[in-house]
C-alpha cells in the first residue's frame, strides 16, 4: 500500500509522514531528504546546480539508503549535514532538473515495490505513485508554515531571521509550483487537508481515518 502526502514547504508533511509510517508499520520515504543528499554532494564536489548534465550524473551515481530517522549517502550518515539552509535551498534547485528527478523517482519506486510505504514530497500523488491508494494534499496558511519552519530551525540551534525565512519559503513555493517538470500540484483524487487549525495529533488521526477507510482486505491498523 502506498500513502502519498504532497504539499508546500512547512505544511508538516515530514513530521506527519514519519508518525504515520510508525503507526502503520510502513516504510517512510523522505523524498526531500533524497534531493537534499544530491544537493549536499553537489556542494561538496563544487558542481554548479545549473550544470544539468553533471547534476544528473551525480544523481544516477548516488547510493541513498533510508532507515528510520536516518539517511546515508554513499555509505556516510548525512542526516544532520543535509539540514542546513544552504542545502535546503540547493535541494529545491536540484529538484527542478528533469534528469535528477528521473533518477530519484526510479529509486523511490523501487522502494515502493518492496514494501508498504508512506511517501511525502511535491509530486508523489501526481507523478511518482499516481496509483497510490491514499493521496493527501497537506496545506497550511503561509504564516503558519513560516512559524512552524522557524520553530524547527531554531530548535536545532540555528539562527535565521523570520523575514529571511519567509522570503526563502515564498521563493521555494513559486519555484516548486511553476517548474516545467512535475510541479507541485494537488492530484485530482487527493484529499485536501488544511492543517492550520489542527495539532500534529489531529492531522495524524484525520489521515489514519482515511487510510483505514481505504483498507479493503479486512486487515485492521491500530
Amino acid at each position: 500500500m502506498v500513502v502519498a502526502i504532497d504539499g508546500p514547504a512547512g505544511a508538516g508533511k515530514s513530521t506527519i509522514a514519519r508518525r504515520l509510517a510508525d503507526r502503520l508499520g510502513f516504510t517512510y520515504i523522505d523524498t526531500g531528504a533524497m534531493y537534499r543528499a544530491v544537493a549536499l554532494w553537489a556542494l561538496r564536489q563544487g558542481v554548479d546546480f545549473a550544470d544539468h548534465h553533471r547534476m544528473e550524473q551525480l544523481a544516477l551515481a548516488s547510493e541513498i539508503e533510508l532507515s528510520p530517522g536516518r539517511i546515508r549517502l554513499n555509505g556516510e550518515d548525512v542526516t544532520e549535514a543535509i539540514r542546513t539552509p544552504e542545502v535546503s535551498n540547493g535541494a529545491s534547485r536540484v529538484a527542478v532538473i528533469p534528469g535528477v528527478r528521473r533518477a530519484m523517482v526510479a529509486q523511490q519506486r523501487a522502494i515502493g515495490e518492496k514494501a508498504s510505504v508512506v511517501m511525502e514530497g511535491r509530486d508523489i500523488g501526481t507523478v511518482v505513485f499516481p496509483n497510490a491508494q491514499v493521496k493527501i494534499f497537506l496545506d497550511a496558511k503561509p504564516g503558519e508554515r513560516v512559524r512552524r519552519r522557524l520553530a524547527e530551525v531554531r530548535a536545532k540551534g540555528d539562527s535565521v531571521a523570520e523575514e529571511q525565512l519567509a522570503a526563502q519559503m515564498s521563493e521555494r513555493d513559486q519555484r516548486d509550483s511553476t517548474r516545467a517538470d512535475a510541479p507541485l500540484a494537488q492530484a485530482p483524487d487527493a484529499i485536501y487537508l488544511d492543517s492550520t487549525p489542527l495539532s500534529i495529533e489531529g492531522v495524524e488521526e484525520a489521515i489514519l481515518k482515511i487510510v483505514r477507510s481505504r483498507v479493503t482486505n479486512g486487515k485492521e491498523f491500530h
